[in-house]
């Protein structure tokens, strides 16, 4: 019970003034033993018997007063004070725009369509902030595509894969290997008891304990500026948070629906080895998964529609990285126009145009790699008069804000760049320019960026031709991994490294980087971006000897000198 200040003040009062009468009046018979002698110590008895008491009354209105009034002084000192607001009645909120209806049953300061990285980002945030937030999910399971059907799963059979290549092979002499895949349905049985763990590790139990964070598996669609619906019971949302994700985009393709094809949300729960599969696309999704299916020992082919794979990419990684997966065994040809797919006796067939001349490839199974496309059907989104984009995409400004006041958008359903930390990023953005009623836009500067094949693809900041195009005067290192000590030592030199500087000021734009385990030198160039740090300070920091990092320290030194000339540990 919270007790008014005016009351806990006059309990204290009352109950000392109290407590003093009733004390003096009850210990007045040991300064009155005068009064025997006059026969008046019966009275005085009396009035102890009355007194005590009211004197124990006292005590107890005097040591609640007490207590009421330090808890006050108690709340007043906590070291971070509360900014989170008291759910208001519904029909007084703020934005309610439907006075004399029934009120909606519940109120939040975010309502989360989705259940992914972006969403539970926005949650937990909002809970930092002093609010309280419900996410509302369905389709499919609680984590979204990365831990389900996406990261997680694909990385797994990725470094299956790799797994099984080296065991069937090695570069150094006087070692025997050999190896293969005995239990396929095992592989994916593994991989499916890790989707599950991290899955309730990783995103269920971590709002688990939070008195300030819902979690409801139930369809949710906006029915009005600051009412969301879920089966039937609408919510009051002072601001609602659009993270729905993605999912394959299915091209119109004669017979492809007839045909049947796998996606990423079937593909790794597979009991059976596909004998071949045929990849409709050349990106991350496709390049990852062909490598991954190939080593674990099916047949694969990548079916490309345009000229090169991973086509936003400059010429030279691809080209290389087009020869090593051909090396291989997987044939990936480009420049392909998908005419028809059916199905016969055999297995899955698909009618193709490539070089002016129609070809047919058989596999067993089809993957669709094809890109990706929004989660907004039926979402209600017309009713805030918001326009949905190509491809079902959500559009918002750099602030992750729609065109609906108090509505905002994270994660894969507003678009590139789709991956699992610039959703948990946009969630988070989203969240607290919400709460906070602020405009702070997404920086984007510095991305860093992987594509999980052997070697690994990754880049962060400008290329070439971006940073020419921006107007800056660049320069251009790039060193083969023939060049690093580690990769010599290793006896795998596929790659390169190319670093792309600011001739005006010596700080470095943007790098690509083709090499085995290439994400883990990315790191180092990610924030000298970032933090501006120059070439000439990169190339005296120190970096231990036969790492691959040193990779990038030769790669900054190459601005200015030939690196095949230099000793070792220069």
């Amino acid at each position: 019970m919270k007790w008014p200040n005016y009351l806990k003040n006059r309990l204290v009062v009352f109950g000392g003034l109290g407590t003093a009468i009733a004390a003096i009046c009850c210990f007045t018979p040991v300064l009155v033993w005068g009064a025997v002698a006059l026969g008046l110590a019966g009275i005085v008895a009396y009035l102890d018997f009355v007194l005590l008491p009211l004197l124990a009354v006292a005590l107890v209105v005097t040591y609640a007063g007490i207590r009421q009034v330090k808890k006050g002084h108690g709340a007043g000192r906590s070291e971070a004070p509360s900014v989170r607001s008291t759910p208001a009645t519904p029909s007084g909120s703020p934005g309610d725009d439907r006075q004399g209806e029934d009120p909606p049953s519940e109120t939040y300061d975010l309502v989360v369509i989705g259940g992914g990285s972006a969403a539970f980002a926005a949650a937990v945030k909002t809970s930092e902030l002093g609010g309280r937030a419900v996410i509302v999910n369905s389709g499919l399971p609680i984590g979204g595509t990365c831990v389900n059907v996406g990261c997680v799963p694909s990385k797994t059979f990725v470094r299956a894969g790799e797994s099984a290549y080296r065991a069937r092979q090695t570069p150094f002499d006087g070692i025997r290997t050999e190896g293969g895949v005995s239990d396929f349905g095992a592989v994916s049985r593994q991989t499916q008891a890790l989707v599950r763990s991290l899955r309730q590790e990783k995103y269920v139990d971590v709002v688990s304990g939070d008195p300030n964070v819902t979690i409801i598996e139930e369809r949710a669609r906006i029915e009005a500026p600051h009412v969301v619906e879920v089966s039937g019971q609408q919510f009051q949302a002072r601001n609602i948070l659009i993270a729905t994700g993605a999912r394959t985009y299915v091209p119109d393709i004669p017979g492809l629906t007839d045909a049947g094809y796998l996606t990423n949300e079937e593909l790794y729960s597979l009991e059976r080895q596909p004998d071949h599969l045929i990849v409709l696309g050349g990106r991350y999704v496709a390049l990852e998964n062909a490598q991954a299916f190939a080593r674990l020992g099916s047949r694969v082919t990548i079916l490309q529609r345009s000229d090169r794979i991973l086509p936003s990419e400059s010429a030279d990684l691809t080209d290389a990285l087009t020869m090593y997966l051909r090396d291989e065994g997987i044939e990936v040809r480009t420049g392909v126009t998908t005419r028809a797919v059916r199905r016969d006796e055999g297995g899955i067939v698909v009618e193709i145009e490539m070089n002016g001349e129609e070809r047919l490839v058989r596999g067993s199974h089809l993957l669709l790699a094809t890109g990706r496309q929004g989660n907004t059907d039926d979402l209600g989104l017309e009713a805030l008069g918001i326009e949905i984009g190509p491809r079902g995409f959500l559009p918002v400004d750099d602030a992750l804000g729609t065109g609906a006041a108090h509505v905002f958008g994270a994660g894969d359903v507003i678009g590139e760049p789709m991956f699992v930390y610039t959703a948990a990023y946009e969630g988070a953005l989203a969240a607290r320019n919400a709460m906070e009623d602020t405009q702070e836009a997404r920086d984007y500067a510095a991305l860093p960026w992987v594509v999980f094949t052997d070697p690994q693809l990754a880049g962060v900041g400008l290329d070439e031709t971006q940073a020419t195009e921006a107007g800056i005067e660049i320069d251009v290192a790039k060193i083969s991994l023939e060049n690093v000590p580690r990769s010599i030592a290793a006896r795998d030199t596929r790659g390169f490294i190319k670093l792309i500087r600011d001739r005006a000021t010596d700080r470095l734009v943007g790098a690509r980087i083709l090499a085995p385990e290439g994400s883990e030198l990315l790191m180092e160039v990610t924030l000298a971006i970032k933090h501006g740090i120059t070439v000439r300070e990169l190339t005296e920091s120190f970096h231990p000897y036969l790492t691959l990092s040193e990779g990038i320290k030769l790669a900054a030194i190459s601005f200015n000198k030939d690196v095949r000339k230099l000793s070792c540990c220069a």
